[in-house]
């Protein structure tokens, strides 16, 4: 899909050819400016804001190489395309070296200049997109990965409400990642500079859970050997992250629930009452408001808790952002363990895509992390993976996984645009990543 009204400038000492593709590109729907030599495309680079420029390398007054780094060390966000000829691919790889978002052998083929302006223009875009969330997410979210509607969806969410002192109630399944959005929600708030706590209230008894919550004064219970703060008072001007909040018991729900109405707290074994200043939010995998209906959660607290919901997707609900998720705990898992690994195979990658994955993100991550230690080549392959993803259980029929299986050719196009958008682009290192060649990968995006 051609950016509306993108500015380029096609630099190029043979003026007929100048002609012909501005021609062209116009007839492309886009805006474009001619230079005839390295020297004014340099001039015109540092005067115009163009979104591409695409520019011959062989020129009288300096050349493309020259002029690309003279462009990158002004605007190094701009992409700029070479041109050159088949008898001097040594450029094409000095300019890739230099910066380059990719080159086109003469003579042109037009069908894949058209496909790599759009790449190129749409990879500028989606930096220019990723940017604005950045800013909009003050947070270092680095493990919040995804491009998907979902997630974009997610990332706005978090944006709305963090500014705001509203308690949030945080649902999804296990393993999506409620704890990231709990991070995010309050790095991006007023209380950023405070401390985030966080409680999982599933692993503590009721008694220990109490005492971690609120404190305890030395001698409450057995080996209470001096006092103790609790979480609520760690948090205090800060933010309290409540994970697994439907685990909680009757009565600590009921002590939860004065101390986030009178936002007063008692440590066990005083009588004293403490004033405390926390943004609260909650997180849980039950539907609550099912365990209401049921009477195991109490319906006061539920409405208290329940100001602002974020949901956070499940896995098979953000099936394209798998490929981008893979290979960011790929790079992970090798670094750690020392490994060189270039990326997944295209089956590999393709049962990735089909799994279920009822664990969700964190089953993924402990999956390529298995991969990673049992892989002796340099792409994981099937052979590297679970044997339990290469059937799909009854449950899963049930659930009908069946139709979120994708056609094999949406499947290729996912990793080949997982491939591309991590290697910024380069179709030469895309391909080695992808396992095929590149002539292969252009006839494929071109396809």
């Amino acid at each position: 899909m051609v950016t509306p009204s993108a500015h380029i400038l096609v630099v190029d000492d043979d003026l007929s050819h100048c002609t012909i593709l501005q021609a062209l590109m116009k007839g492309w729907g886009y805006r474009v400016t001619l230079a005839h030599n390295g020297l004014a495309a340099v001039e015109q680079a540092r005067s115009v804001p163009f979104d591409l420029i695409l520019t011959d390398v062989r020129m009288a007054e300096m050349d493309g190489i020259e002029a690309l780094k003279a462009i990158k060390t002004y605007n190094p966000a701009i992409p700029i395309l070479i041109m050159t000829a088949y008898s001097n691919v040594e450029s094409a790889v000095e300019a890739i070296k230099s910066g380059a978002y990719d080159y086109l052998t003469k003579p042109l083929d037009f069908d894949i200049l058209q496909l790599t302006l759009e790449r190129a223009l749409e990879h500028t875009s989606l930096k220019s997109e990723n940017k604005t969330l950045k800013q909009k997410l003050l947070a270092d979210n680095r493990n919040m990965i995804g491009r998907s509607a979902p997630m974009r969806r997610l990332m706005e969410m978090i944006a709305m409400i963090a500014p705001s002192e509203a308690t949030v109630l945080i649902c999804g399944e296990s393993g999506t990642g409620k704890e990231l959005i709990a991070r995010a929600v309050h790095a991006n708030s007023q209380r950023k500079e405070r401390p985030l706590v966080s409680i999982n209230c599933a692993a503590l008894s009721e008694s220990l859970l109490e005492s971690e919550l609120f404190g305890h004064e030395k001698g409450a219970f057995t080996g209470a050997d001096k006092r103790r703060e609790g979480r609520f008072m760690e948090a205090n001007q800060g933010t309290l992250f409540l994970d697994e909040i439907g685990e909680v018991s009757p009565l600590m729900q009921a002590k939860l629930l004065r101390a986030i109405q009178e936002r007063e707290i008692q440590r066990v074994g005083s009588n004293q009452t403490l004033s405390v200043d926390v943004r609260l939010i909650a997180a849980t995998n039950r539907d609550l408001l099912a365990e209401v209906e049921a009477g195991r959660f109490r319906q006061d607290l539920y409405y208290r808790l329940n100001v602002v919901t974020v949901d956070s997707p499940a896995l098979r609900e953000r099936r394209e952002d798998i490929p981008l998720l893979a290979m960011h705990f790929l790079e992970k898992f090798a670094q750690r363990n020392r490994k060189s690994v270039k990326g997944f195979t295209p089956q590999a990658m393709d049962m990735l895509l089909k799994y279920h994955w009822p664990g969700n993100v964190r089953e993924l991550e402990n999956t390529v992390e298995r991969g990673v230690i049992l892989l002796t080549g340099d792409f994981i392959s099937e052979k590297e993976l679970p044997l339990s993803m290469n059937s799909l259980t009854d449950e899963q029929h049930e659930s009908g996984v069946e139709n979120a299986i994708q056609p094999l050719e949406l499947v290729e196009k996912n990793a080949i645009l997982a491939a591309l958008e991590k290697t910024a682009g380069n179709k030469t290192e895309a391909a080695k990543q992808l396992g095929i060649t590149r002539k292969t990968l252009l006839a494929k995006l071109q396809k």
